[in-house]
């Protein structure tokens, strides 16, 4: 496939486009959105127009809101309204947030009232709200109904509807009374009672945070979840896929900070080079900070270094086996706190879990670098790194587990907290800790 892709990146260079369009005609919908992700924006508004009008509307729903927005900046308005229409509500509030309040609001006025209605429904609903992710085109179906009843109206409102196979049922005042699934509507009477076949619902508020309600709908593995409002009535609809996008998401983001660097928020290949540059350099100035801290360490215990150069020699081993130390239970307790499995009001159990762990590997550490520290440049040199390499795990996986219960109660994201900053921190104190421990020992 990748050299498919390489052939008609070719095909742009050479500006062969009948035979590019005649190539692209041949390509499956999923293909065509890879291509467009790998292509800088000009070409990728080139290769759009030649798409056939089926497959340019199929591939501009599958593609991410950052590049959807800046073909719609090349299109005429005509065409603009085509595509933003064709998106369902809640996608199009995605591209609108990524778009100019301007062009946004231009875009709006081409919507048909029912649309524009529709779409005004999703925006009423803070950003980072599960509201902001719904989908408000959903079959209700009356509780006491019968099945063919049900029916009849799955089979006129279904083509307009996000998903058919999760159908909420509701009472007369639309409050939620449970869920009922396609399939035993399908395999039942006619003459059966929905209020029969319907389910406990799980379902969300829709001022609820969109990823937790993501990680709800993927744990306990529904294929939607009705939304409602304060009143418990029914406004919305949530689909797995939805949840799946959201949860990639975070994890993206999860993924960079604790690399030191923003999100992308769009495929790599399709990110120009100074907003690559822009995601990375923020971090790189707070790192070079911390390690400003760390050169000022090493300056106030010049003289112990003086006395003992040797001591300067496993300066890197202690700093590198504290970071790495403490990133492993940062990202640990990160994931733990993404997946629900701990809150901030587990903090002391984390503390002390952690502190277990830091011992423990400081420990098998310890006996380790005492041994062979002390094989090659004494017993008493041995002592200081054991010593210290108890010390610094102990430390790094303590602060590790705790920084990102810090950040989940400060509302910050737990992973600004992890890896970075806990690597600048445990870097500076671990040296602290070793030359303290290296005076007790050697007394210098």
């Amino acid at each position: 496939m990748n050299e498919l892709l390489d052939e008609l990146e070719d095909m742009i260079r050479d500006e062969r486009l009948t035979e590019l369009r005649r190539a692209l005609d041949e390509l499956n919908v999923g293909d065509v959105v890879d291509f467009l992700e790998r292509l800088g924006v000009k070409d990728r508004a080139v290769v759009f127009r030649l798409l056939s009008k089926g497959v340019a509307v199929e591939a501009f729903d599958l593609l991410d809101q950052s590049l959807q927005g800046e073909i719609i900046e090349g299109l005429k308005d005509a065409e603009v309204a085509h595509y933003f229409e064709s998106l369902d509500p809640d996608d199009r509030v995605r591209l609108m947030d990524e778009m100019p309040a301007s062009v946004a609001r231009r875009m709006m006025r081409h919507l048909d009232p029912r649309e524009r209605s529709l779409t005004s429904i999703v925006l009423g609903y803070p950003s980072g709200t599960i509201g902001r992710q719904m989908s408000p085109e959903f079959v209700a179906i009356p509780e006491h109904w019968t099945v063919a009843e049900a029916m009849e109206k799955v089979s006129k409102a279904g083509e307009d509807a996000e998903t058919l196979y999760t159908l909420p049922v509701v009472d007369a005042g639309r409050l939620l009374k449970g869920v009922v699934s396609l399939r035993d509507l399908v395999s039942s009477s006619g003459e059966v009672l929905v209020v029969d076949l319907m389910r406990e619902a799980d379902s969300v508020d829709a001022d609820h945070d969109a990823e937790d309600a993501a990680r709800m709908c993927a744990d306990r593995k529904h294929l939607a979840v009705p939304v409602t409002d304060s009143e418990h009535r029914v406004v919305g609809i949530f689909t797995v896929d939805d949840a799946l996008d959201i949860l990639e998401r975070a994890e993206s983001e999860d993924a960079a900070r604790h690399g030191g660097s923003e999100p992308l928020n769009r495929p790599y290949l399709s990110t120009p080079v100074l907003q690559i540059m822009r995601s990375r350099v923020v971090w790189l100035l707070v790192l070079a900070l911390g390690a400003a801290l760390t050169v000022q360490v090493l300056d106030v215990f010049e003289e112990t270094i003086e006395a003992m150069v040797v001591l300067s020699l496993f300066v890197p081993l202690l700093i590198g086996t504290g970071g790495n130390t403490g990133n492993q239970a940062a990202t640990t307790v990160v994931r733990a706190l993404a997946l629900g499995d701990v809150g901030t009001r587990d903090v002391f159990k984390v503390l002390w879990r952690e502190v277990r762990v830091g011992m423990t590997l400081g420990a098998t550490l310890g006996v380790l670098g005492f041994l062979v520290a002390g094989l090659f440049y004494g017993w008493d040199i041995g002592m200081v790194i054991g010593l210290t390499l108890l010390s610094i795990c102990t430390l790094a996986a303590s602060v590790g587990g705790l920084m990102p219960l810090l950040g989940k109660k400060l509302g910050a994201d737990p992973a600004v907290f992890a890896n970075p900053f806990i690597s600048t921190f445990v870097d500076a104190t671990g040296l602290i800790v070793y030359f303290m421990i290296a005076r007790a020992v050697l007394g210098i």
